[in-house]
């Protein structure tokens, strides 16, 4: 019976160790995408929008202006694409979809104010280059799934601009810092919720979690490789 036990534990310790190193060797390298088990196809476009030449190479910031500019073009994106979950079968969709076009359409009004009175002529006449899918003729799984893939990598655009805004020291005012580390944590814990969707109901890889912080911090966590992205 003590051997038995014993056998058990060891081989449950094995298992644990083995998940572990298979985890911490699947991170190491701070790729950021899809795992080699569980690929998405719906889900490629939207991963492939972080590799090189993609948008996710227009995280860092000139300026506290280009910031609000961009991440009004960005909101943009994002609320049109979220309008179109009202056509959703999950509830959770829909409330998701209800609470970014909420959110962030009340974020756009206040950049649009603060690019409006501090910097006038910066609020239009942005490059912005889409990463959204076209949803309207989309509806079911494939909406769904869709929505997820890209708002996903969408959505760690926005964490990363704003993290990069906040450690570069080019917010010039107060607000925008505040909106700023809000946006990126709203946004965090969207993604986070997100993931878990795709996982849940489509059986999807998902990219790991992001972290913010300079990785020289004692007290922070950081993005596994996103160093040279971030500007640090």
């Amino acid at each position: 019976m003590k051997r038995s036990i014993m056998v058990g534990i060891a081989a449950g310790s094995l298992l644990a160790a083995t998940a572990a190193s298979g985890i911490a060797m699947a991170t190491a390298d701070g790729a950021i995408g899809r795992q080699a088990a569980g690929q998405s196809a719906v889900c490629q476009t939207g991963w492939g929008m972080m590799g090189p030449g993609g948008p996710m190479h227009g995280v860092r910031v000139s300026d506290e202006a280009g910031y609000l500019s961009q991440m009004v073009a960005h909101h943009q994106e994002a609320v049109a694409a979220a309008r179109q979950l009202q056509r959703s079968g999950r509830a959770q969709m829909r409330a998701l979809g209800a609470s970014i076009v909420a959110t962030q359409n009340t974020e756009i009004a206040t950049m649009n104010t603060w690019l409006a009175t501090w910097y006038p002529g910066r609020a239009t006449g942005t490059r912005y280059q889409p990463m959204m899918r076209d949803l309207s003729k989309l509806s079911g799984d494939a909406l769904d799934e869709t929505f997820l893939c890209d708002m996903i990598p969408h959505h760690m655009t926005a964490i990363m601009m704003s993290q990069n805004l906040l450690t570069s020291g080019r917010a010039q005012h107060p607000q925008v810092a505040a909106l700023a580390a809000k946006i990126r944590d709203t946004q965090h814990a969207e993604m986070f919720q997100m993931q878990r969707y795709l996982a849940d109901w489509f059986g999807a890889s998902t990219m790991p979690g992001p972290m913010w912080g300079r990785p020289d911090g004692s007290s922070q966590r950081s993005w596994p490789g996103m160093g040279g992205m971030m500007g640090w």
